[in-house]
């Protein structure tokens, strides 16, 4: 291809060589310094002009927005001083100037999460930091918020993944658990099954996306031959990684955030026992109805037909972790780890040791010099430090909103016409937090900034219209997990886009599935909240 037939040439001088004629020798080199004929100059010339549309079309696609969330929130911020320079002090829901402030500091905060690029844990920081510099929150509150139980409890659980994953067991077991399939269905509900245990075992849903990657790497090279089955199950992985979470307290960090809230508005929170009662269920079911729809949407009735047999030396060849043979002494120790550590999590009314307590024994015994399997520095490495960070101070933000009485009087705002409603008021509240936490992921990308902007307002609000506040937390928490609209709503999603020597799916395959996958969802957390969870004592309505 020569220099005229590339898009990228577009100077009107452009070096250019004859081609040697049959038989004779090389030409002399053609245009050399000269100029275009017309024609092409002006052909060139308009590839140039297109191409500077093209780039300013793209950059004002990307700014519009941003400036129309820039004038939204000085409106919501003169809204909030308006409201605050005019309350009525004898009203219980007025806004204070200590809530305005807070508004507006959490506001700035929410269009930085959603518009810049400035990691999500910078933002948070430097948002609590202001509300303690301006009086809105204590200091102590913020530095406590770090010393919580829930973030000792998830660090110790970080601890014993990165003992669990060093030791390769995780690759092991969905080895073994796949070479069983015969069939794409069977394939599918076994790794679903897989996917839906590892939340137990890898705290956050980044954490287990890269755990479980190689695995969908060895599967997809094993059965390179089937594009379609490869494009499934490139969907199933991040998805029931993401829907599967629900199961877990600590399956991701916005339960724990919504816990926390609970219990700072003076409701009781979740343990791990309570959570996996009411959890676990939901995460089963609308995992394995995830894999059914990815199944039948992405695979054609031959491939579903078809028989499958995969082997473990199949696997083998394209993994790096050994998947045949016994388990070693390491894998039995952390499998039995895991085990004990669960078991203890579960029954923590029975013997009454805290869940942190648990994790952190566990911990010292994964990482313990004669019997662990990774040392303490290199598990300490491995701890997402950023997100504990961003979950502490997201932590305080929440109870600078619930201090202030700035996320009664939002909620109260924003929702109170609901209470208007009457009898219907309470099922028509639950629908709308139901449908907005699942949409919320379009906004917010951060599943934990999602819990800590919505979970105040539900909180705050659910009481006045008769429902339990608890269980709309949960309700909204659960809806929260949907997040597969787009390759940037979550860390799993982005992972398995771009596998490498793998090829996965397109952001068009993506708003295919959440057409059906997002109202399927929320119709299912509706059900949970409205039938489910109160036959298992968590009732809807107080």
């Amino acid at each position: 291809m020569s220099a005229l037939e590339t898009p990228e040439a577009t100077p009107t001088t452009i070096r250019r060589y004859a081609t040697t004629p049959p038989g004779g020798a090389p030409a002399a080199p053609v245009g050399w310094g000269s100029r275009l004929p017309a024609t092409e100059r002006r052909r060139h010339r308009r590839l140039g002009q297109r191409s500077s549309r093209q780039r300013d079309a793209r950059r004002l696609s990307r700014l519009l927005p941003a400036v129309l969330g820039a004038a939204l929130l000085v409106a919501f911020v003169a809204w909030c001083t308006w409201e605050a320079l005019g309350a009525d002090d004898a009203e219980p829901t007025a806004l204070t100037p200590a809530g305005a402030m807070t508004l507006a500091v959490f506001a700035v905060a929410i269009w930085l999460w959603v518009f810049s690029s400035v990691g999500d844990t910078y933002v948070a920081i430097g948002a609590a930091v202001v509300l303690v510099v301006i009086g809105m929150l204590p200091a102590d509150t913020l530095f406590q918020s770090l010393g919580e139980d829930t973030v000792w409890l998830l660090l110790s659980a970080f601890v014993i993944s990165a003992g669990v994953t060093s030791t390769g067991l995780a690759t092991r077991v969905a080895v073994y658990i796949v070479t069983g399939a015969t069939g794409l269905r069977q394939l599918a509900h076994l790794i679903t099954s897989f996917l839906v245990v590892t939340a137990f075992a890898v705290p956050a849903t980044s954490g287990r996306a890269a755990l479980t990657l190689p695995v969908f790497v060895a599967l997809a090279k094993s059965l390179e031959d089937r594009r379609r089955v490869v494009l499934a199950l490139s969907l199933l992985f991040p998805s029931v990684i993401l829907l599967s979470a629900v199961g877990s307290y600590l399956g991701a960090g916005a339960h724990l955030i919504t816990s926390q809230i609970l219990q700072a508005s003076g409701y009781e929170g979740f343990s791990f026992a309570t959570w996996l009662v009411y959890g676990l269920p939901l995460s089963l079911v609308s995992s394995h109805l995830c894999a059914e729809i990815i199944v039948r949407m992405f695979t054609t009735g031959e491939d579903r037909r078809a028989p499958m047999r995969i082997t473990a030396e199949e696997v083998q060849a394209h993994s790096q972790v050994p998947v045949t043979g016994p388990l070693t002494v390491a894998q039995n120790r952390a499998a039995l780890l895991v085990s004990a550590v669960v078991v203890l999590w579960c029954t923590e009314p029975v013997h009454g040791l805290h869940p942190a307590i648990v994790a952190l024994l566990g911990a010292l015994l994964v990482a313990s010099p004669n019997v662990g399997s990774v040392s303490m520095g290199k598990a300490i490495k491995a701890v997402p430090w950023s997100l504990l960070l961003f979950m502490s101070t997201t932590l305080a933000l929440g109870a600078a909103l619930v201090s202030t009485g700035a996320a009664q009087w939002l909620a109260h705002r924003v929702l109170g016409p609901v209470a208007g409603m009457g009898a219907a008021a309470g099922a028509v509240f639950v629908v709308l937090v139901v449908a907005v936490s699942a949409a919320a992921h379009l906004v917010i990308q951060s599943r934990s900034a999602r819990s800590a902007v919505l979970i105040p307002l539900v909180v705050s609000l659910a009481p006045g219209v008769g429902v339990d506040p608890v269980a709309a937390a949960l309700a909204s928490t659960a809806a929260a997990g949907f997040c597969h609209t787009l390759t940037s709503s979550a860390k799993p999603v982005t992972l398995f886009s771009d596998v490498e020597d793998v090829e996965t799916y397109t952001p068009r395959h993506l708003l295919r599935l959440s057409v059906v996958l997002g109202p399927v969802l929320v119709v299912l957390v509706l059900l949970f909240a409205f039938l489910v969870w109160p036959v298992m004592g968590l009732p809807l309505f107080a």
